[in-house]
């Protein structure tokens, strides 16, 4: 579900369900947060996913599947556990969204350095439609963004072209069509590879240490959306969809 290659010094991981627009799964999520780990010496690292669109979010059949609530939650620790495990990596992280980032695929931006998406992208946290908290990622979105513009997308549900998304942070550069994402965003990663690798991997480290998304806030944030995992919300929002 992830596929690895490497080009030059650059390691690139996609995700790779592509006949699913790359809806994740637990072990989907396990598998990219082991990825990211093991190529922490990496010079850099670049994100992307296969096919129509970089990522749609959960697997929601997945969930509406298990109405013990049980992959919602594996999902939510999962993703949680990613992103951190992103921002943590000393080697910086490039992410290029194509097509659309929902939910938690969006999430993922927090956890990238440099996010660069093509015009034609739409992004977004549309999930308190379905009775479920995208608060897991407003601690990673904070370091980002201002807080008036992390509650805003936090609460609505519409998704935002990625001109929006330029504008208030949520991505650092645009490019004219989703078939120059992969070709940027590689060009991007092989730019910070050839830095001097001591001072770019420090720099890193200060930022988050700067930043300080502390343990607290992120336990807080996975508590939040965990709290409405199994509600009647979900489970009849979900049923609705895919029952």
């Amino acid at each position: 579900m992830i596929q690895t290659e490497r080009q030059d010094e650059v390691v690139i991981l996609s995700l790779a369900r592509p006949e699913k627009r790359n809806a994740m799964l637990p072990e989907m999520l396990d598998t990219l947060h082991h990825a990211i780990e093991s190529n922490n010496s990496a010079r850099a690292i670049v994100l992307l996913g296969l096919g129509k669109v970089f990522c749609a979010g959960f697997d929601l059949k997945a969930c509406a599947a298990d109405s013990s609530g049980g992959t919602m939650r594996s999902l939510l620790s999962g993703l949680s556990g990613c992103v951190r495990a992103m921002r943590e990596c000393d080697a910086p992280i490039v992410l290029g969204v194509h097509g659309a980032a929902v939910a938690g695929g969006c999430a993922l931006l927090g956890g990238a350095d440099v996010v660069l998406a093509d015009r034609d992208a739409k992004l977004g946290y549309p999930v308190t439609l379905i009775g479920v908290s995208p608060v897991v990622s407003a601690p990673f979105m904070l370091a980002a963004m201002r807080p008036g513009v992390v509650r805003t997308r936090q609460l609505d549900p519409d998704l935002i072209g990625a001109a929006r998304a330029y504008e208030i942070g949520m991505v650092h550069e645009l490019v004219e069509s989703s078939e120059q994402v992969r070709e940027r965003a590689i060009e991007i990663g092989i730019t910070l590879a050839n830095k001097p690798g001591h001072g770019c991997r420090t720099t890193k480290r200060w930022l988050n240490a700067i930043c300080d998304v502390s343990d607290e806030r992120i336990k807080t944030g996975l508590e939040g959306s965990l709290s409405l995992t199994g509600g009647d919300e979900e489970r009849e929002r979900l049923a609705a969809l895919w029952g």
